[in-house]
């Protein structure tokens, strides 16, 4: 088992220390007596000093020979100082462990840029290999820091996590925008929101969170969606609309600050500062119909009862400036039915959508929910679902002591892109499944 990493040859050992040191070749410089190998593993890289005369014919001769990629263990002393701050370590034998055979160009540990769309072809058809890109890598330890993050958040103000089923007889929607399958003679769906389960649950433990994967058939290409992503969903029991606004707003304020702590270092590495923009609520808020006017006056074709779209989000994000800012109030006939009617306008529901500041558009969304059969029954009537036995069981909750309840919905995905301003979502995720491209690898 390895027990040394790069980052504790500076942190724990002294200047002699005897190590033995696994990782994988990331470039290699060869003179006639000596061989200086970068050997580098997850946390950070080290030089190697290979000297013919220390480690004889056979290791030296193994160290001229090895391929970039290759993993190997080196045994030998450490020596501090140098230009590398985790110091040098001088061979004393090179043992190869895994022979890299493959011609991989370019080459992934290389400085590349990953962003690159000359290069996304070969960077997600090789996405297997590349994911050893020092960036790539960094996204994905970023992403690690947020879901950290994410889950002491609910912890520290009283939620808990439940695991929602990601087969479903039940969507949200309608029946052409899941991704539907047969399980055993039965027609079902991948989940694309656990609510229906968030809102059965939260009737038994009153602050609840769920984080698992989602899909969608409904095909998009703009750089915010992904056929398979991840989402956070929470519910609160007796709660309403404002309530779940001061909710989303301390725990965009409280993570934002977190990533921005201790994800400093990994944005570094992706040659990025971690947003902060989300730290100062409260958000401001634009009607839904104030924006369709404004937009309609800055020449946009819009229209009350259309959805805004990656362009109208980001025309709206500038005249905002550096901040999130929400959308309140979406028609009741863009809106999926379990959403409350707002009394005072009854095109209208109670819900908004949180749209991030520097044109990366909608990050979240919250709703306050039917607790009324008759309202449910309304909204069902008007989708098109009255009578649907596969709703059956959300009508019985408002049958069985419902409550006000409320929850908000997040992409994992939408918002590490927006924290660290990166240009597609398919790059904060270790295998994108994306539209119009075979499932590979």
């Amino acid at each position: 088992m390895k027990n040394l990493y790069a980052r504790d040859l500076s942190r724990q050992l002294s200047d002699g220390a005897q190590v033995e040191f696994c990782g994988w070749v990331k470039s290699r410089r060869k003179h006639n007596q000596v061989v200086f190998l970068d050997v580098c593993d997850s946390t950070g890289a080290v030089q190697v000093v290979i000297e013919k005369a220390r480690v004889g014919e056979n290791a030296f001769g193994r160290a001229r020979r090895v391929a970039l990629e290759s993993a190997v263990k080196i045994v030998g002393t450490l020596k501090s100082g140098g230009q590398n701050p985790l110091g040098e370590i001088v061979a004393e034998d090179v043992e190869v462990i895994g022979q890299a055979t493959l011609h991989v160009s370019p080459q992934p540990r290389s400085e590349i840029d990953v962003f690159d769309p000359r290069l996304q072809e070969q960077l997600l058809t090789k996405r297997h290999l590349y994911l050893r890109n020092p960036k790539i890598t960094a996204m994905l330890q970023f992403r690690h820091v947020l879901m950290r993050a994410v889950h002491e958040w609910f912890d520290q103000h009283g939620f808990v996590e439940i695991h929602a089923p990601i087969l479903t007889p039940t969507p949200l929607y309608d029946d052409r925008t899941p991704i539907g399958l047969q399980v055993h003679g039965q027609h079902v769906y991948l989940t694309q929101c656990v609510g229906f389960y968030l809102e059965q649950t939260v009737h038994a433990i009153e602050k609840i969170y769920n984080i698992g994967p989602s899909f969608r058939a409904e095909e998009s290409r703009s750089k915010r969606h992904l056929m398979e992503y991840w989402h956070i969903k929470a519910e609160l029991a007796f709660v309403g609309f404002e309530d779940m606004v001061a909710v989303v707003e301390s725990f965009i304020r409280d993570v934002s600050r977190r990533c921005a702590s201790d994800g400093a270092d990994y944005a570094a590495v992706i040659g990025t500062t971690v947003c902060q923009d989300g730290t100062n609520p409260p958000f401001p808020r634009i009607d839904y119909a104030e924006a369709v006017e404004w937009l309609k006056s800055q020449g946009l074709a819009m229209e009350f009862g259309k959805s805004l779209g990656s362009d109208e989000e980001a025309l709206l994000s500038k005249r905002f400036g550096e901040t999130p800012f929400w959308v309140v109030g979406i028609p009741r006939s863009i809106e999926p039915f379990p959403y409350v009617i707002d009394s005072v306008d009854t095109r209208r529901t109670k819900t908004a959508d949180l749209i991030a500041s520097r044109g990366f558009g909608e990050l979240l969304g919250v709703a306050e929910k039917i607790h009324e059969l008759a309202m449910l029954d309304e909204r069902l009537a008007e989708k098109g679902k009255a009578g649907d036995e596969r709703y059956a069981w959300l009508r019985e909750l408002r049958q069985y002591g419902c409550v006000p309840h409320g929850g908000f919905g997040a992409g994992v995905e939408r918002l590490i892109r927006w924290l660290l301003g990166i240009p597609h979502v398919r790059d904060v995720i270790p295998f994108p499944r994306t539209f119009r491209r075979k499932i590979h690898p």
